[in-house]
């Protein structure tokens, strides 16, 4: 096992370092200059090309990427083009808030998506199986900024039941910062657990139309014990795989939500420097968002294995 786990770590190397080859590119090639946006539009051009040679923006594109990946093997993301804050302490301010929205999100989704999939499947062709389908089917359909602003309209503004917008550390206060928590996990969460929901009941249909569920039945074995111990234990594989992509959409999608509750996390931040042609901020985010995503899809391999005894890495 430990043996897998160092080779696939070793192979996340260039996975990232591709990554980190594409986003400098893209970000370089795309239209957009941070130096006319740090002096202004009434700037002089002796103004301006002073900027851009301090910044380092007049050197050739590879003595960019060599002087990026220099520091960046040292452990370095640099600094901001704007305030010379370290891109590695920015991030660091801003990963509590994505990971709440996203963890409490995944976990909202999955207590309520896996039941309703459980139930469609064992309900299957029946009002309640199609009642389940249409929720999904419209919580994955409903834009996710569409949604966040009419869960703000309805809760925060005609009830006053929870806070529009904004965020609290739980350092600060735990009671408000759950309480923040709440129309942004919902929000995300609608959409997230349509897809979790599918799959739960697409894989269970499968599993409870084979022998060993018949066999179970025929026992005279309860049904909540059929359900749960021999047909979701056998079905949780894709539905973890599921789950883990799920997990790694929201890393993304988070950037709507941060920005329609105003929750200042690596999503908003990634927004920020884009608009100012912020260039280590943007790379250096990117390139968490794509380590995490590659842990989390390790952690899901990893996973099979406690669940199905007969998988084993070598």
């Amino acid at each position: 096992m430990s043996g897998y786990i160092i080779r696939r770590l070793l192979a996340m190397i260039p996975v990232l370092l591709v990554v980190a080859l594409v986003v400098f590119a893209l970000i370089h090639i795309a239209p957009g200059d941070p130096a006319a946006l740090i002096v202004g539009t009434h700037a002089t051009a002796e103004k301006y090309e002073l900027i851009r040679e301090s910044l380092g923006l007049n050197e050739p594109m590879y003595v960019q990427l060599g002087i990026w990946l220099g520091n960046l093997f040292q452990g370095d993301l640099g600094e901001s083009l704007f305030g010379k804050t370290s891109v590695s302490e920015m991030i660091r301010q801003r990963i509590i808030p994505t990971f709440s929205v996203a963890a409490f999100t995944l976990l909202f989704s999955m207590l309520i998506a896996i039941p309703l999939g459980i139930l469609a499947a064992w309900k299957a062709n029946t009002w309640i199986d199609r009642s389940v389908m249409v929720f999904t089917t419209i919580g994955y359909s409903i834009p996710l900024f569409w949604l966040g602003f009419i869960l703000m309209w309805a809760f925060a503004v005609k009830l006053n039941w929870f806070p529009a917008i904004g965020y609290v550390s739980p350092t600060e206060n735990i009671g408000k910062y759950f309480y923040h928590m709440v129309l942004p996990v919902l929000a995300t969460g609608l959409v997230v657990m349509a897809l979790i929901g599918r799959m739960t009941r697409a894989t269970m249909l499968e599993v409870l139309s084979e022998d060993y569920i018949r066999t179970a039945r025929s026992k005279g074995l309860a049904e909540t014990r059929v359900l749960l111990t021999h047909a979701l234990r056998n079905a949780m594989l894709p539905i973890i795989t599921v789950c883990g992509i799920s997990l790694a959409l929201l890393l993304g999608g988070v950037v709507v939500t941060e920005n329609v509750f105003a929750i200042p996390g690596m999503g908003r931040l990634l927004v920020n420097a884009l608009s100012h042609r912020d260039y280590p901020v943007i790379q250096g985010t990117v390139l968490v968002f794509a380590g995490i995503i590659a842990l989390v899809n390790l952690l899901i391999d990893l996973s099979y294995g406690l669940l199905d005894p007969r998988i084993r890495y070598k």
